[in-house]
């Protein structure tokens, strides 16, 4: 029971990661929007809203990469429950993509250096992989 329970708090975690990120997208969008009242033509088609918004484009541009792998990672938590699969090195594993997640917001937000934030990226895929492999290899060797 203990990893069932353990297993989900990673997920928690990172619903804070990316709250938090929207959070600093609002503001930063609410700043941009107080300091330059936007005009019709700012909102008249996709492209001209990237225009408008472009200083505060780096927690948006995040917050949509936090909609691409980590649903691997959502689809994977219930799949480890289902198949009471969420031992020790799949906890290790789903703390390991959150904390890697975690810090490649922070870079991406604050517009650190794409190649580190680069890397911690591949490395957070490189867990997510791990995690599902992990259990295609359970599941298949169950019996």
């Amino acid at each position: 029971m203990i990893g069932q329970v353990a297993i989900v708090v990673p997920v928690f975690v990172l619903v804070v990661v990316i709250y938090a990120v929207w959070a600093i997208m609002f503001v930063q969008r609410g700043r941009l929007m107080k300091a330059k009242p936007p005009r019709r033509e700012d909102f008249a088609t996709g492209s001209a809203a990237m225009a408008y918004f472009e200083q505060a484009e780096m927690p948006a541009n995040n917050l949509r990469n936090l909609y691409e792998m980590p649903v691997l990672f959502f689809a994977i938590i219930p799949l480890l429950l289902i198949t009471h699969n969420a031992n020790h090195i799949q906890i290790a594993l789903a703390w390991a993509y959150v904390v890697l997640r975690a810090i490649h917001s922070i870079i991406h937000v604050s517009r650190g250096p794409v190649v580190p934030r680069f890397m911690i990226y591949a490395a957070s895929c490189a867990v997510l992989l791990a995690m599902w492999v992990g259990l295609a290899v359970d599941v298949l060797t169950a019996g």
